[in-house]
């Protein structure tokens, strides 16, 4: 029950804003260039409850997944009267206003939101932003059999250059199955080598196995009466090597300890700029996951937490919405060439799940979700399809430079025509929403 209520309320919060907001971009435009509305919904479909004030009925419909603003003769199909109230009585300047006001609202409140959060709290694993450095290579995975070492630093992976750790994840997520180029530096040489992502998970994101990023082992919690704490390091030490080799990654270090079992180390560390050396006897105990290795007794979790001021939250904001609107660009690209599954694309089925985790999580995970989401549906609404928003921009630039208004008979059926692919595109992203929530529904995707 708890979950089911935290699902309902979220998805609520979470769609109800950002409906709102995006329909109350185009309501402001039009209402301040005169354009008279005749409604304003919530919801797609019969009106289930709302009010009338002036010319405009406020209502709230029966299908949630989406809300409009009516506007008095916006449709071409209608007999115009030249009323001043009407759409398409106002310059076409104004009507590129009205039409791009709805995913502007959309992308503003995105950077509002990150905006908020991060001047609450800006946590992000330490290597994500840092250069694509290599820390650990698995032994006979894909990443060792491409070739990769430890050190190995990534310098282009596809067209990306001097990428970090959120660019190079970006690439191979985006690309399932399809080979890549990656130049990596290894001392004074530039190599390239070629990697092909696996398809993972019900989405088939792409994923490459077997290499982690370098990070520093910085020890954020010792456990008492472990060989760590009883040889005198403290938390905030960095362990930087053992027996004198470079320990790149917690997994490279994890790893030594398996293959030197129960073997004396010499552990360096670095404290307040200084190295310093313990001596270390690893013992068999359990780890996190329930099982038993040789340990230490400490555990690193390198996560940067901070609390950004307006300006540097501001643009930290611009910066992440920028970078999320690429990758949003790259996925539509990489689906147009048919080189990604419709399965990574969420419907209200998915959002909704996601919205139900993110505010289990707390408000600022919800917060981040939401921005995520407002950011995708107002780029989603600038794409050039007739009916949405960027349909619009487009027939009004192509009657622009054409100087005229095209005729009725061509916009019907161009409406037509775009009517049935949003039809068929719902269709297909909420069978695969459903093919997700069900799994043996999963292998009849396309």
């Amino acid at each position: 029950m708890y979950n089911a209520f935290t699902i309902l309320w979220a998805v609520a919060l979470v769609l109800g804003v950002l409906i709102l907001i995006h329909e109350l971009g185009h309501f402001i435009a039009a209402k301040y260039f005169g354009v008279r509305v005749e409604v304003f919904s919530i919801g797609f479909g019969k009106r289930l409850l709302g009010w009338r004030k002036g010319d405009t009925d406020y209502r709230i419909s029966a299908l949630p997944l989406g809300g409009y603003v009516k506007m008095s003769g916006e449709n071409p199909m209608e007999a115009r009267t030249g009323d001043p109230g009407e759409f398409l009585s106002h310059p076409r300047w104004q009507r590129f206003i009205i039409a791009i006001a709805g995913p502007a609202m959309n992308i503003v409140l995105a950077i509002a939101l990150l905006t908020g959060v991060f001047m609450v709290r800006y946590e992000h694993p330490y290597f994500l932003d840092q250069p694509a450095v290599i820390g650990f290579v698995l032994d006979n995975s894909a990443a060792a059999k491409a070739g990769f070492e430890p050190g190995d630093r990534i310098v282009r992976i596809g067209n990306a250059q001097s990428p970090t750790w959120e660019d190079v994840e970006a690439k191979v997520m985006l690309n399932p199955g399809q080979p890549l180029d990656v130049a990596i530096q290894r001392g004074g040489q530039i190599l390239t080598k070629t990697i092909v992502p696996d398809k993972q998970g019900q989405e088939e994101y792409g994923a490459l196995g077997g290499w982690v990023p370098q990070e520093p082992n910085i020890v954020t919690q010792l456990e008492p009466d472990m060989p760590a704490a009883k040889a005198g390091m403290k938390v905030g030490d960095e362990v930087t090597a053992v027996n004198g080799l470079p320990m790149r990654s917690m997994r490279a270090l994890i790893n030594y300890l398996q293959q030197n079992p129960g073997k004396p180390l010499d552990v360096t560390v670095m404290r307040n700029h200084q190295d310093l050396h313990f001596n270390v006897t690893p013992v068999l105990a359990h780890n996190a996951h329930g099982g038993d290795q040789w340990r230490m007794g400490f555990i690193s979790n390198p996560v940067h937490v901070d609390k950004l001021g307006f300006a540097g939250a501001l643009s930290k904001s611009i910066e992440t919405n920028k970078r999320y609107s690429v990758l949003i660009l790259e996925l539509v690209r990489q689906l147009v060439a048919r080189r990604v599954s419709m399965k990574q694309i969420d419907g209200p089925i998915g959002i909704a799940r996601a919205s139900g985790e993110a505010a289990r999580q707390g408000w600022m995970p919800l917060l981040a979700l939401m921005a995520a989401i407002s950011l995708n549906l107002g780029i989603f609404n600038l794409f050039p399809i007739p009916i949405m928003d960027g349909g619009v921009i487009l027939l009004l630039a192509i009657e622009s430079v054409m100087r005229r208004d095209i005729s009725m008979k061509i916009k019907e059926r161009i409406y037509q025509a775009a009517f049935v692919f949003l039809i068929l595109f719902a269709v297909v992203v909420i069978y695969n929403d459903i093919g997700k929530a069900l799994p043996g529904l999963a292998k009849f995707l396309p």
